[in-house]
């Protein structure tokens, strides 16, 4: 977590320099996830003026899940693929200070879990590692894991 909260350090502190697929193709580390976006077909809908929160997981939590998860979301860009990320967005602009504890629904339907302590947020369990980074169209929370709907468990 800490390395990469340095890899990330002070993007938090940026304007807004454009929506949140332009900020994803700018920043470092979000190759996998930006290549995911584009493969369901949900860039223009993450470019639309929304607001949204995207709970952005790193290239490293792409690299962590079982071997062949990748490929086999890849595989099913409307299914699965779709399924997983729309499960990493929620409408509105909800900085960290505006996550309570409780259920949050995501734009796929299914809730996932915001918990807070020693000042740190978590979603599902992981924490946010680079918080409030600023889009024209919402704000991208960094987590350091791939978060999976609980009805793909």
């Amino acid at each position: 977590e800490q390395t990469l909260r340095d890899s990330l350090r002070g993007l938090w502190d940026l304007p807004a320099i454009g929506d949140i697929p332009t900020i994803a193709t700018t920043l470092p580390l979000f190759t996998t996830l930006v290549a995911a976006v584009k493969a369901a077909g949900l860039v223009e809908t993450l470019q639309g003026e929304g607001p949204f929160t995207v709970f952005a997981p790193v290239d490293p939590a792409f690299d962590a899940l079982p071997a062949g998860t990748v490929d086999s979301l890849l595989g099913d860009p409307k299914g699965a693929l779709t399924k997983v990320l729309t499960y990493h967005v929620v409408a509105g602009k909800l900085t960290t200070d505006m996550l309570v504890e409780g259920e949050l629904e995501t734009v796929n339907g299914e809730m996932l879990t915001i918990t807070k302590k020693d000042g740190v947020t978590y979603v599902d369990g992981n924490p946010i590692v680079v918080q409030n980074v600023q889009a024209t169209n919402g704000v991208i929370q960094v987590i350091g894991a791939v978060l999976l709907p609980p009805s793909m468990k």
